[in-house]
């Protein structure tokens, strides 16, 4: 019998999210100077962060539900055409006037005057934001195509795909930004980008959703899978119903799965929104230096989630590695609370290697726990929880730069050594 993957080619999804990964860190070195450029400070470049989760907090559980009714490939195609739409509106805040369009006075933070090219840009990750549940569809996509066997496998190479587009993403940055045309260039390469994306998912990725099968549940309530690949239940069903958002809690040991992972994305955009203020006016790095920090972060995690995954997961659990990836990311974060140069290249190393060796391990942790029936309502799920951590997570480190500077960091490491503490569940369950 022909396995799943061999059906439905990995390459094109691997693709479909290098490319866009490559276009949307195309311009994280540079997006902090911008909106300092328009009079903004650490509280606005984390609202800016923020805008995108929280509009992909209404969208995603809508396009993930989409995907299990009508299919992966047409919700990727809606959501990649929302990304290309964000990016020209990106790039008309490069071009129109320079002009003060109002002030907000913040107590606690000074006066903000807001210009409008900086409103195009909040209204760009808007509109990225709530067609933003690629990611999503995109891991359930993998997960549809995917044995119990190579899951952890793929979903490491999905993470791969992901961080060699973060490694020629920031570099061409550093080079098209340097030009005389600034940011314009990186912000046209990623409209090209992400026009090309809609290109491969029309032409080269097959859908991998069977839509005609539907979810049965019986007199009891609880969820049943007919599909033609599994077992059927020794019972009769009730008429077959679309899935529903509540049918998703009712999986065992979801909820539990969906607290750790909003607590993964807390404690990442607390970083995130921290980072780059730090960079620009602690450690004073051009756009270049982010860049090259940026790429050889991802290159390292290229290296961890390829050869290193595949050794880690010969010797030890997906649930082993969850713990082990948590309790070094947690020391990674202490280690950027320090300016020094030696401790930020090891914290380097150890975030590359916690998160390669973490984060496909839970996701395809996840993935299994979801299910075939219901893989595109978790994962849309999953990507709402992640975008309340991520709104939280960056507003709050934003405002926590403001008032204790670097020791943001900290309060990164406290809530990923929680997720270690609480990992140790995942053994029993």
């Amino acid at each position: 019998m022909i396995s799943k993957e061999k059906r439905t080619p990995l390459f094109p999804l691997l693709l479909v999210n290098f490319i866009g990964t490559l276009g949307f860190s195309i311009v994280l070195p540079f997006l902090v100077f911008l909106v300092m450029k328009f009079g903004g400070n650490a509280v606005v470049y984390s609202l800016l962060a923020a805008t995108y989760p929280a509009f992909q907090l209404i969208g995603a559980p809508i396009l993930g539900r989409w995907s299990d009714i009508y299919g992966r490939k047409k919700v990727l195609l809606l959501s990649n055409a929302g990304t290309a739409i964000g990016w020209i509106l990106f790039l008309v805040a490069l071009v129109v006037p320079f002009e003060e369009s109002f002030s907000i006075n913040l107590i606690s933070f000074g006066t903000i005057v807001v210009v409008v090219p900086l409103l195009f840009i909040f209204l760009a990750r808007a509109i990225d934001g709530i067609t933003g549940g690629n990611i999503s569809v995109a891991n359930a996509y993998l997960s549809d195509i995917s044995s119990d066997e190579n899951r952890s496998k793929n979903f490491g190479k999905m993470a791969m795909s992901s961080n060699l587009g973060f490694i020629l993403g920031p570099a061409l940055a550093g080079i098209l930004a340097g030009t005389v045309y600034g940011a314009i260039l990186p912000v046209l390469a990623a409209l090209i980008l992400s026009l090309v994306t809609l290109f491969v998912i029309w032409f080269l990725l097959r859908e991998s959703r069977i839509k005609s099968n539907p979810i049965m549940i019986s007199e009891e309530g609880t969820i049943r899978k007919v599909f033609a690949q599994e077992c059927k239940d020794c019972y009769e069903p009730t008429s077959p119903i679309k899935p529903k958002f509540r049918d998703v809690f009712k999986l065992k040991h979801i909820s539990f799965l969906l607290v750790l992972y909003f607590l993964i994305f807390l404690g990442f955009n607390l970083y995130y929104a921290s980072f780059p203020t730090h960079a620009a006016s602690e450690l004073k790095w051009s756009i270049t230096q982010l860049g090259i920090f940026y790429a050889v972060l991802s290159g390292v995690m290229v290296f961890v989630q390829g050869p290193v995954l595949r050794k880690a997961l010969n010797k030890f659990s997906e649930e082993k590695l969850v713990i082990l990836g948590s309790i070094i990311l947690g020391t990674n974060f202490v280690l950027f609370f320090s300016n020094n140069i030696i401790s930020i290249s090891l914290a380097v190393v150890l975030f590359a290697l916690g998160n390669g060796l973490m984060w496909p391990s839970f996701m395809s942790i996840l993935s299994k726990r979801a299910g075939t029936a219901l893989q595109g309502a978790v994962q849309g799920i999953a990507g709402s929880v992640g975008g309340v951590a991520s709104i939280i997570g960056l507003i709050a480190g934003g405002v926590l730069y403001n008032l204790i500077g670097g020791a943001t960091f900290l309060v990164s490491a406290a809530v990923i050594f929680s997720v270690f503490v609480m990992s140790f569940r995942l053994l029993r369950t």
